[in-house]
């Protein structure tokens, strides 16, 4: 039996994979002596606040991909006990973007939570879960509607070099990916063995092969901590709710 085809731990709680090997160049200079997942955010690691969501709603086992600056993200975290949880961790030889390192992992159950190491939010990941398994399919995305503005009268030119269209400071709704979701083991299948993969990959691959993906909305708190602006807001937020670092 491939190790990928073991049946589930039953009785266990859920299993996760957390997404910790970028290097975090977009958030520099916070970046510049530490790796992304232990910038601080209301004095705990941000990874730290993602594992105890994680535990509070049901996990405990998770898998860590490391790439940068693995040993520091591992000395702070350790096995995971001090948290509840069974931390195991993979260090991939050379980086292989966000879904790239799940072939690295030796095994998987059922259905597993797959996120980002630099996430802050308030969704239940339970809710997530159960939504992805009463729907079927190999891949449910957590998702967030954003409405952007540009602050630009922007012009719609043709090839000629003719403006042909004007809209004055638009505003785009869109729906984005919030970095959490649920895989089904089944997904595995489309992600090559030891090359650079992302989560953009998966997505077109996917799509081309006709597989169901499943948008679980989600329109309470959610900060991606990826630009300095973004981690600074993350940091006056929980002032006002305490309860997203708990």
């Amino acid at each position: 039996m491939d190790a990928m085809d073991k049946p589930d731990n039953k009785g266990k709680g859920l299993q996760a994979v957390i997404l910790a090997g970028g290097k975090g160049t977009r958030l520099k200079p916070y970046t510049a002596e530490i790796p992304k997942p232990l910038v601080t955010v209301g004095e705990k690691p941000i990874i730290e606040i993602l594992l105890s969501r994680m535990k509070r709603h049901g996990v405990d086992r998770v898998h860590i991909a490391v790439n940068h600056q693995a040993h520091l993200i591992m000395a702070v975290l350790d096995d995971g006990s001090k948290y509840g949880l069974d931390i195991s961790y993979s260090h991939e030889p050379t980086p292989l973007s966000t879904v790239g390192p799940l072939k690295l992992i030796d095994s998987f159950d059922e259905h597993f939570l797959v996120a980002n190491g630099d996430v802050l939010t308030d969704l239940d990941l339970r809710k997530l879960y159960d939504y992805h398994v009463n729907c079927g399919g190999p891949l449910t995305v957590a998702v967030h509607r954003r409405v952007n503005r540009v602050d630009y009268g922007v012009l719609e030119v043709d090839t000629n070099g003719l403006v042909t269209g004007f809209k004055e400071k638009p505003t785009y709704d869109l729906t984005v990916s919030m970095g959490i979701y649920v895989f089904s083991r089944s997904v595995l299948e489309h992600v090559p063995e030891g090359l650079f993969f992302g989560f953009d990959d998966l997505m077109l691959t996917l799509l081309e092969r006709g597989e169901k993906i499943n948008a679980f909305v989600f329109d309470g708190y959610w900060m991606d901590i990826g630009r300095p602006e973004d981690y600074e807001q993350a940091n006056l937020d929980v002032q006002h709710r305490p309860g997203l670092i708990e």
